[in-house]
């Protein structure tokens, strides 16, 4: 950035000034040179008198001070000095500001006005901030997109895991509500037997015991059938035997008891 002209209104002190101001402006350009724009920005504020080289000088002590507000208040009201500086100082003070379109506009009004390499030199410079800055802005917006697009896969997984164990911790409700409901049901059914088995009339009771022995008594006489089915064969065989013994005659305990005795010889003992 080129250096900012400090131009002192000596040469028009006898329109307006009188020994106190030439001193005070004396002291103010000293003041500038020493580099104590503070003090040069008083001395100069100090003085009665308003022109346009005035305003002029303070817009550069501004500037020095870093005070661009200011700087840029004094510039406009510095009308009727050189017209090219002005335009050049009010450039460099919106760079310094990082407005870059204003600067541009104010540098190539003063290149209109005449051919200056400083401030050609600033135009570029300012041209080039402005892409570097669109350019920073692009990145800034794409990397805020790419931000934005993970936050919402990320919400997105994190919502289908949370809703994954809603519904697991909604299904194990579920399974205890049903547990439970059995349960009661359960409870309600043997509370409801044991009332009844209460409330059952005597001769109610004893007609259940006697269904209940009845169901036994016909349950054994069934089982008892179904072996005597199974023993036909056995008995009708016992029963054939029998009959078969009967017809042959079995020896009789006669015969039995004969059987010990010795007969005499040539003698046939019959058993009947």
């Amino acid at each position: 950035m080129t250096k900012i002209t400090f131009t002192f209104i000596l040469l028009s002190l006898s329109l307006f000034a009188g020994f106190t101001d030439f001193k005070i402006i004396e002291e103010a350009n000293n003041a500038y040179n020493a580099s104590d724009y503070n003090k040069s920005i008083k001395l100069l504020n100090s003085l009665s008198k308003e022109s346009p080289q005035l305003e002029y000088d303070k817009g550069n002590a501004y500037y020095k001070a870093k005070e661009y507000d200011k700087a840029l208040r004094a510039y406009e009201k510095a009308k009727g000095v050189n017209e090219q500086q002005r335009l050049h100082n009010i450039g460099n003070t919106h760079f310094q500001k990082q407005k870059l379109d204003e600067a541009i506009k104010s540098y190539q009004e003063a290149l209109k006005l005449g051919e200056d390499n400083d401030t050609k030199n600033n135009l570029e410079l300012a041209k080039k901030k402005k892409q570097e800055q669109e350019k920073k802005k692009q990145e800034e917006q794409k990397k805020k997109k790419d931000q934005k697009k993970n936050e919402d896969k990320k919400d997105k997984e994190n919502k289908k895991d949370q809703d994954k164990k809603n519904n697991n911790k909604n299904d194990k409700k579920e399974d205890k509500k049903q547990n439970q409901q059995k349960k009661g049901d359960k409870d309600k059914q043997e509370k409801k037997n044991k009332e009844g088995e209460k409330d059952k009339k005597p001769s109610d009771k004893k007609q259940e015991e006697n269904k209940k022995d009845k169901g036994s008594t016909s349950g054994e006489e069934q089982k008892k059938g179904q072996m005597t089915k199974e023993e036909q064969m056995n008995q009708k065989e016992l029963q054939r035997l029998l009959k078969k013994l009967n017809k042959d005659k079995m020896p009789t305990m006669m015969y039995k008891a004969s059987q010990g005795k010795e007969g005499k010889k040539g003698e046939e003992v019959n058993p009947w």
